[in-house]
């Protein structure tokens, strides 16, 4: 088995990994997941949600999702903030496409490979992430 071929299926199970994953998030519009991977190890998770203390409900009365709701890929960094890992190196693997916001943080995280799984209308995230030099591959999720 050539290598690209390993790392397609290892990058199809972290990805499926992360769809259970978002099957945690309260969001009744769209449950996204995230799991961030250095040395085949999984040093971070988040599912897009409201913030800590918050309640679980990430729309409003009108099913618009509530500004302060985080992205997945938000929360699996911020978590890194308070371990002592480090994601400089790591892989993201998120469920749908990043943001322009998440995207940035990307950047800052230091993952050098983001692997998602539904293609979202606006593309200025995955641009944002080509334009840093960080490998995007979209596999579709099974």
């Amino acid at each position: 088995m050539e290598l690209n071929d390993k790392q397609r299926k290892l990058d199809q199970r972290y990805l499926r990994m992360a769809q259970i994953w978002a099957e945690n998030s309260y969001c009744q519009r769209r449950q996204v997941g995230a799991l961030v991977v250095k040395d085949k190890m999984i040093i971070s998770d988040g599912y897009n949600g409201t913030p800590s203390g918050f309640e679980n409900v990430c729309e409003d009365e009108n099913n618009v999702t509530k500004p302060y709701v985080l992205h997945a890929e938000a929360n699996a960094i911020t978590k890194l903030a308070r371990s002592s890992n480090n994601s400089d190196g790591s892989t993201l693997y998120v469920t749908a496409s990043p943001c322009i916001e998440c995207a940035k943080l990307i950047i800052q995280a230091g993952i050098k490979r983001v692997v998602y799984g539904e293609k979202y209308r606006l593309t200025d995230g995955i641009d944002l992430l080509k334009r840093a030099g960080i490998e995007v591959v979209y596999m579709e999720c099974k």
